[in-house]
């Protein structure tokens, strides 16, 4: 969890305050075109035109396109205060054309009609996200509101750069709830991130219900487990599940990881035998890493790892099973590699595909997919594809700069800019774009207490990680002016972000 630099003291010296930086002027937002999205689509034709959502407007959807369009009228009605009912006619219309692939869709809007086509469910909910951007600022209110509801005129197609688009969570160092799990991903959805990396096991805390070890949770999931001691708590099989419907609801992939054969304290506090001397070790509630490691050379590990492996396989539908594998600096080399000989086929043979943080590429790990994180580590040779999230550019723990309150800055500060100006496709030499899965963006713990500490590190800067990660061009005056634009959203949406001096629209929307 990338913490060799900082020292504990600094850490919990930290502010839990996130206060937002004070506004100062800066340019009023341009008006609304489909030239504003967030992330950039794929090509743009504005237009002088423009339609006008009314009491009168109905959505026509054919059948297998009724959820989305229920969704959307369900997003507009707060606001607007209209019916909007769905029926098979109506000015806006939801319907799917096969010409189009995968997440990808089409939007025009004309005068009279507005029109979305998409050749998947998917695709229809990510035009949906387009739309109600292109609506007024006060559509994402919760009380009927009194505006015009245009939508500008003009022509959308989008489809995304790579599939996979990311962004984590560690529900080990604090656990968040249900709830705040949930209004993040609503947020992320947005902005057409699909998957949502849940880290859930680690030295303070083990977050997830698994019946075969049952003192997992109840020893480390309890209440004073965590860092500091303040992120009791974990997630029942029930809960994990309600947490992965909703998801898929939005399109979002829900990504379990269990992280071994480091990051095991909380796991060997519960259960001692899983300690090469078969003594407890303390629980832990300090930021450390690297000190703690499963004994390679007794067979309960191995059957620990499967059952852990067999039961989040059973209740998670999504492709993937992360199982973490990195700082693993207990381990001595080789039963590190003979621990990841063991385990990695596990993952297949309940029938998922492994993730693992870079560490892993070291063992040979055939097609499993590798998570690039530590930016100053060379990249091992593998022959799968690659997720980029390296730290100094997507990792939105890191502070934005010395004087921002909570987060982190062992991999250095980090500003919009920075989360922005980068390429995944050219980052590393050895991984051409071809085997770029896509991004993730991380968000750590350990300074983290609420739902506004998540608010506060991820956004804006999870957005320029959407971005990059959608859209197939880079234009930072661009990005900047639509991000700026995007403020008085979240001030409508109670989203506690980060005022950022280089944003100035930003500043005068967290003013508000």
């Amino acid at each position: 969890m990338r913490l060799t630099r900082l020292s504990v003291a600094a850490v919990l010296a930290l502010p839990l305050a996130v206060t937002p930086a004070s506004a100062g002027p800066g340019p009023r937002p341009q008006p609304i075109t489909v030239a504003g999205v967030l992330p950039a689509p794929a090509r743009v034709s504005p237009s002088p035109e423009r339609f006008i959502l009314t009491p009168a407007t109905t959505i026509a959807a054919e059948p297998a396109a009724v959820p989305m369009a229920e969704q959307l009228a369900a997003a507009l009605r707060p606001a607007t205060g209209f019916r909007l009912p769905v029926s098979e006619g109506g000015a806006i219309s939801l319907r799917f054309d096969n010409a189009i692939t995968g997440e990808g869709y089409r939007l025009t809007v004309h005068p009279d009609r507005v029109e979305l086509r998409a050749g998947t469910p998917h695709g229809l909910f990510n035009g949906v996200q387009t739309l109600r951007q292109l609506l007024p600022t006060a559509i994402e209110s919760d009380t009927v509101q009194q505006a015009e509801w245009t939508i500008p005129g003009g022509e959308i197609e989008d489809t995304p750069r790579f599939a996979y688009r990311s962004a984590m969570l560690d529900l080990a160092r604090h656990f968040h709830t249900p709830d705040e799990v949930k209004r993040y991903i609503d947020q992320i959805s947005r902005f057409k991130i699909n998957y949502l990396h849940l880290h859930l096991t680690d030295d303070q805390g083990w977050r997830i219900q698994i019946d075969s070890w049952p003192r997992l949770t109840a020893v480390s999931g309890a209440p004073g487990t965590g860092v500091r001691g303040l992120g009791g708590g974990f997630l029942t099989k029930s809960d994990y599940r309600d947490l992965v419907a909703y998801a898929a609801e939005r399109y979002v992939t829900i990504v379990p990881e269990v992280d071994m054969p480091g990051h095991v304290n909380a796991a060997q506090v519960a259960y001692p035998e899983l300690t090469c001397d078969g003594v407890a070790p303390k629980p832990r509630i300090d930021i450390r890493v690297g000190y703690s490691s499963l004994c390679a050379g007794k067979e309960v590990t191995y059957r620990f790892a499967e059952d852990v492996i067999r039961e989040l396989a059973v209740m998670t539908p999504g492709p993937y099973l992360h199982i973490g594998g990195d700082e693993a600096h207990s381990t001595p080399h080789a039963d590190y590699l003979r621990f990841q000989e063991r385990v990695l086929p596990l993952v297949q043979k309940y029938g998922k595909i492994t993730i693992g943080w870079q560490e892993i590429a070291a063992a040979n790990p055939g097609n499993a997919i590798i998570q690039y994180w530590n930016h100053e580590a060379e990249m091992p040779e593998t022959a799968g594809k690659v997720i980029m999230s390296p730290a100094n550019r997507a990792y939105l723990d890191m502070q934005y700069d010395l004087l921002t309150p909570g987060g982190l800055h062992w991999a250095g500060t980090t500003e919009v800019d920075d989360a922005y100006s980068w390429d995944p496709g050219d980052l590393l030499p050895a991984v051409p774009e071809g085997r770029v899965l896509g991004v993730e963006a991380p968000l750590w713990s350990e300074t983290l207490r609420d739902l506004d500490d998540i608010e506060f590190l991820a956004f804006p800067r999870l957005v320029a990680i959407a971005e990059i990660g959608w859209s197939a061009r880079s234009d930072w005056d661009s990005f900047r002016t639509r991000l700026g634009a995007h403020g008085p959203r979240w001030t409508r949406q109670k989203v506690r972000f980060y005022s950022s001096p280089q944003i100035p629209w930003l500043r005068e929307s967290a003013a508000r």
